[in-house]
């Protein structure tokens, strides 16, 4: 005869089981439900078709006080299920990853010049990745919160702790990508953002003893890593450009140098300011384009407004960002994109001057951040556009020899179709990638180059070398 006790104990596991069998298919049967609540189905002025799924909506990140993050995902266009997963995040801070890195670099939608249309990106990333565009803090394009002291006390470690727990929220909704490689990449002050959220991912898989999130690496792109260091590069680049006077580079280096870029004294901003006039009316995230007309405040230039130049494959336009801010202003668009009525900004913004005005913890360096990443194994590169003069290439190269990292494969041009696209160095732990007159977004002015960077950091290849046989051409003029 069985004893008693065993039975019970049979029943209770079996019953167990069967309880937890039931919790897991109701989660997926929830997360499913939402996936089809979240799903686009078609955007207004899209007159093609396309062959991939996108989905946008919001995730809760606090719920006791309201805040919710706003997402916009695009699987591949191919065989999503056997792509990786990349997370884009634009920085400013304040500026929303829908305006420009969705909108304007590496999304498959872009914006005609009508505001109202919209037209294939034909070097989308999602050619190569899955990708989420997440627009965060909140107070930035779509992301709310229900309780205003939230939008004055954002910063560095309050982004990166929304960010994770987006992620994590994230992931329970789409579990189909919860063990998929992933991959974060941004630019500009997403210099902050991209490592700062892999160093809280890399310590909660360690503090929950699991691989909850699969992160392989990151990449950022004219990213501000090192106040000091960007700060002496950035005045050498303005200076050896000859877009200002010797004696305003030697007093910017007195009186920036060694001040945050985020919290200058009024001493530092009013050197940029005559450093500002002295540049006349060019766009400083591409010196050799044309600016936009439409945008008077080219005072306030450095790392908060985005004067755009537009995609190569149209008609060259200056001024795509006032395209992004007549679309995603439009109550159908806003209506396709599932926005909730009554969290809505009453203007949507490429960029918050409140959020930017109002940023509270912004540390010195990255450095350190790095130091602790490339121990971990991350794969990590750091790229760079050649015309920038917010983030300057000079000063990438000085933020990354200060990371005083030994070489692997020394300097060398990449090619791009026999062309040199850039040139790159390999360190150990880091690649460095330069793009040949790409300004401070890679992906507009060189999305050609931007998307063949893009495979080769995904596979952990070297960039493309010279086509055997290839000769250099040597002009005589």
């Amino acid at each position: 005869m069985a004893n008693p006790r065993w039975v019970f104990v049979l029943i209770f596991i079996s019953l167990h089981l069967y309880l937890g069998s039931c919790l897991v298919a109701a989660s997926l049967e929830d997360s499913t439900a939402q996936q089809k609540l979240d799903k686009v189905l078609e955007l207004p002025g899209q007159a093609f078709d396309v062959s991939f799924a996108h989905y946008a909506g919001y995730v809760t990140v606090n719920k006791s006080l309201g805040r919710a993050l706003f997402y916009w995902f695009f699987e591949a266009a191919e065989d999503p299920d056997s792509k990786p997963l990349l997370l884009w995040l634009n920085g400013g801070p304040g500026c929303s990853s829908i305006a420009f890195g969705l909108a304007e670099e590496i999304g498959p939608f872009h914006i005609r010049p009508d505001g109202k249309t919209l037209y294939m990106n034909p070097y989308s990333w999602n050619l190569a990745a899955n990708i989420l565009f997440l627009d965060s803090p909140v107070g930035v394009g779509f992301s709310y919160s229900n309780t205003s002291s939230d939008l004055l006390n954002n910063g560095d470690k309050s982004t990166a702790k929304d960010s994770l727990n987006f992620l994590l929220k994230w992931f329970k909704r789409f579990p189909q990508y919860k063990d998929r490689d992933f991959y974060i990449a941004g630019e500009s002050y997403a210099g902050h953002y991209v490592p700062q959220l892999s160093q809280a991912i890399v310590r909660y898989n360690k503090a929950t003893k699991a691989k909850t999130i699969n992160l392989k690496g990151y990449m950022v792109g004219n990213a501000l890593t090192d106040d000091y260091h960007d700060h002496l590069g950035l005045f050498q680049f303005l200076w050896s450009a000859g877009l200002i006077s010797d004696e305003t580079y030697m007093l910017s280096n007195v009186l920036c140098d060694n001040e945050s870029f985020i919290h200058s004294s009024s001493a530092c901003n009013g050197i940029l300011d005559v450093t500002s006039e002295e540049m006349g009316n060019i766009d400083p995230y591409s010196i050799y384009t044309p600016s936009c007309s439409a945008n008077s405040r080219q005072a306030k230039w450095l790392l908060k407004r985005r004067l755009m130049v537009g995609q190569l494959s149209e008609k060259y336009d200056p001024c795509t960002e006032k395209h992004s801010e007549v679309y995603f202003n439009r109550p159908e668009v806003q209506k396709a994109l599932h926005v909730l009525p009554e969290a809505a900004p009453s203007k949507w913004e490429t960029c918050s001057e409140f959020i930017y005005t109002n940023w509270k913890d912004s540390p010195l360096t990255m450095l350190d951040v790095y130091h602790e990443l490339i121990q971990e194994g991350l794969r990590i590169w750091i790229f760079s556009g050649d015309t920038d003069a917010v983030i300057p290439i000079t000063s990438t190269r000085y933020s990354i020899d200060a990371l005083k990292l030994p070489t692997v494969s020394p300097w060398r041009p990449w090619y791009d179709d026999g062309q040199v696209g850039g040139w790159t160095q390999e360190y150990e732990g880091l690649n460095f990638v330069s793009v040949r007159g790409a300004g401070h977004e890679v992906p507009l002015h060189r999305p050609k180059q931007a998307l063949t960077l893009f495979k080769a950091f995904l596979a952990g290849t070297a960039m493309p070398v010279a086509a055997s046989g290839s000769r250099q051409l040597i002009s005589d003029s």
